[in-house]
């Protein structure tokens, strides 16, 4: 049949004759890509039904009548992944690991292997990499398992016949952008082809019980590259953050079946592949001077965990008419909404002055309980005065200036304590029937002016 060219959004799968700026159904823009398309053969839907119900047809059973079948997770030998994963990989399930170029999504699945590869069948199918050039980087990083398999290929159907032929536990994609299907005619990483390439080893994970670990590139905005159908058809989906420039890596699940979307891993990479970090607090606050202003120690809760970072602040005057606001770490909108809180109800004036705000180490927090260590910081780097050093922050920050309750403040103090703080400023209610450990003192207050007000004193 003669293909034709169509528009495609990658980002909800819209298809349009011709193209447009702007995706009629998602309000995306600049979203739809050229793809040629062969058409399918119609069948009635007469004849589809008539063949569904002709075979063993499934019927719908009462939910009393479906039996739980037991969930059973393979372990990684990394704690953090599996911490990340809800307790290790889930048979049968469909995972997608995106991050930017060379931040060490490869490195991680390989590296994986040699654990899981002690009692599970591994299939590695490299779509970039020759199995010589895999060979190469499984030595560097130790990977000696017997039971790893490496195959160099793009075409779908191949790679699924060695699935049927080798019959592994777990298969590796990398990566999806670089699969294809010869019954559909547009070019690999294209919409139909990363959409349709899924679904098929979709299939293969929920029928064979094969967890799938899918390799996904991302976009220059940071998201998978592809439909965003993607990120639904799969089990999970964890992103790698971080500066490559740095040799910290941040592992975090924004969508996950089996477990928690809250939990982070922290990674360092190294010469000999990636290495657990079981203390990021003391990862992030690593090199920190306490000798400066602008400088305000928080607790950000990232799943069942505390971790403790360095919010850094710098207010200078502004050499234009309109001063500068940047923010690295934490939300711009979020720094403006407290800039503004602190001018109307702290009486600062910040209007002719440049303010810029860093979170030391590459974290990205967007937990409203930092607040109040945003606010600490930017005051005291315009008063150039610097802040105790074992004192921390905790606190949410309303538009009245007023502090509000933070969850799990029991568990952010013991991690602070934990660290060498011996003090923090906390919201008064909180405090209610909360255990200080002992030579820790906790001050409750209940509005922003009475935290700098307290902190001049100081």
């Amino acid at each position: 049949m003669k293909s034709k060219t169509t528009y495609i959004c990658r980002e909800c799968g819209y298809k349009s004759p011709k193209w447009l700026g702007k995706c009629p159904s998602c309000n995306s823009w600049n979203t739809m890509e050229e793809t040629l398309v062969t058409p399918e053969k119609k069948t009635s839907a007469v004849s589809s039904l008539v063949k569904e119900n002709s075979g063993n047809a499934r019927m719908p059973k009462k939910i009393a009548e479906v039996t739980a079948g037991s969930e059973t997770r393979y372990k990684t030998g990394l704690k953090e992944l599996d911490r990340v994963l809800g307790g290790g990989i889930v048979q049968g399930s469909l995972i997608l690991v995106g991050g930017d170029p060379g931040i060490g999504k490869s490195t991680l699945l390989l590296q994986i292997c040699q654990s899981v590869g002690e009692s599970k069948k591994i299939l590695y199918v490299s779509g970039e990499e020759s199995e010589g050039q895999i060979k190469i980087r499984a030595e560097r990083l130790g990977v000696t398992t017997d039971k790893l398999y490496l195959v160099s290929e793009t075409d779908v159907s191949t790679v699924i016949e060695c699935i049927n032929g080798i019959k592994p536990d777990v298969v590796i994609i990398d990566s999806i952008q670089t699969m294809n299907r010869d019954d559909i005619t547009s070019a690999a990483g294209s919409v139909p082809q990363v959409r349709e390439a899924t679904n098929a080893f979709m299939r293969i994970a929920k029928t064979m019980d094969i967890a799938f670990f899918i390799v996904g590139h991302v976009t220059k905005e940071g998201a998978i590259a592809g439909p965003r159908v993607l990120e639904h058809m799969v089990d999970c989906v964890l992103y790698f953050e971080g500066d490559r420039q740095l040799t910290f890596r941040i592992l975090r699940a924004v969508k996950n079946r089996f477990g928690s979307t809250n939990e982070i891993g922290v990674f360092e990479m190294r010469d000999s592949g990636l290495k657990e970090v079981e203390n990021p607090s003391a990862m992030l606050l690593e090199g920190r001077n306490t000798d400066i202003s602008g400088s305000a120690i928080v607790c950000a809760m990232e799943g069942s965990r505390g971790v403790m970072a360095e919010i850094q602040a710098l207010v200078t005057p502004t050499g234009f008419g309109n001063p500068r606001r940047m923010a690295n770490g934490i939300d711009l909108y979020r720094l403006l909404l407290l800039i503004a809180v602190l001018e109307k109800r702290a009486r600062m004036n910040l209007s002719n002055s440049d303010i810029y705000l860093n979170v030391a180490g590459g974290l990205k927090i967007d937990e409203t309980a930092v607040d109040l260590g945003i606010c600490a910081a930017v005051a005291t780097s315009q008063s150039d005065i610097p802040l105790p050093p074992d004192m921390i922050f905790i606190g949410e920050v309303g538009l009245g200036g007023e502090l509000r309750g933070v969850s799990q403040l029991e568990k952010r103090i013991n991690e602070a304590a934990k660290l060498g703080f011996k003090s923090a400023i906390v919201p008064k209610q909180s405090l209610r029937g909360v255990k200080v450990p002992e030579g820790f003192a906790a001050y409750g207050i209940r509005t922003v002016a009475e935290m700098i007000n307290m902190l001049r004193r100081k």
